[in-house]
């Protein structure tokens, strides 16, 4: 029932912090750095890095039926919707019009950008110890949100030197 409610409530990019909210605050069935560790494991995989995080959870608490129960209770309202809203859409408006969806989808992408920033500053208040990552994180978000380099350009820099930044932190 938990994923069945982050996934018929989460909308426009705000899933990850929706089941951090579930999960941990108010299940209370991970904390901070098992949640961030399970996340992190879902980015290396291929697919959808919060599908992946539903299935090793899922997985983790009650195995296989866990796993099939969470991916199910993720994905099955939102397709349902999706597939109700896109027929309406093209039943009425056809491939080109829908003016006020286009606005409404634009609204609720910056609710869930907003979302994911509240997310990021709750998760590293908490756990971010040293000035390093801040370090790191900044000079990313600056790289490509602001001067627009792209990912695979800042990945080059400064996964090197997150690195570099992790071996020198870990000397005695």
């Amino acid at each position: 029932m938990s994923f069945l409610t982050i996934g018929s409530t989460s909308f426009g990019g705000g899933l990850t912090g929706w089941m951090r909210r579930e999960l941990v605050e108010r299940r209370g069935w991970l904390d901070d750095k098992q949640f961030l560790s399970c996340y992190a494991l879902c980015q290396i995989v291929p697919g959808a890095t919060n599908v992946n995080l539903a299935v090793l959870i899922g997985a983790q608490l009650r195995g296989a039926v866990g796993a099939l129960a969470a991916f199910s209770g993720l994905l099955l309202a939102p397709l349902a919707i999706l597939l109700t809203v896109g027929f309406f859409y093209f039943a009425a408006h056809g491939p080109s019009g829908g003016r006020l969806l286009n606005a409404t989808l634009t609204g609720a992408g910056a609710a869930a950008i907003g979302f994911n920033i509240a997310t990021g500053i709750r998760l590293a208040r908490h756990n971010v110890r040293r000035l390093g990552p801040v370090l790191i994180a900044a000079a990313v978000i600056v790289g490509i949100g602001i001067l627009r380099i792209p990912l695979l350009g800042v990945l080059l820099v400064m996964l090197p030197a997150s690195l570099a930044l992790a071996l020198l932190e870990r000397r005695p």
